[in-house]
């Protein structure tokens, strides 16, 4: 799937991912592929984007996410 995560100055990630876990204002939850379409809010935490190459995070002091068609799009 599809992964963006995006802030007001610039994009920290876009690319391939194998699922990703997120900090949800109502507690951590994790997307992967073919994921129930979603949109929730986020709350403080560590976004965890993981690849085929490895793992990769980013603080977050919150959020929205959008999950839809295999692509999972984060705006911090």
């Amino acid at each position: 799937m599809i992964v963006e995560v995006i802030t007001p100055d610039k994009v920290l990630f876009s690319g391939e991912a194998v699922s990703v876990k997120l900090p949800g204002s109502g507690g951590s939850f994790e997307a992967y592929i073919n994921h129930a379409p979603l949109i929730s809010s986020l709350e403080k935490g560590t976004v965890i984007v993981r690849t085929d190459s490895g793992d990769q995070s980013f603080d977050v002091s919150g959020g929205i996410v959008e999950v839809l068609n295999n692509k999972v799009v984060v705006l911090a």
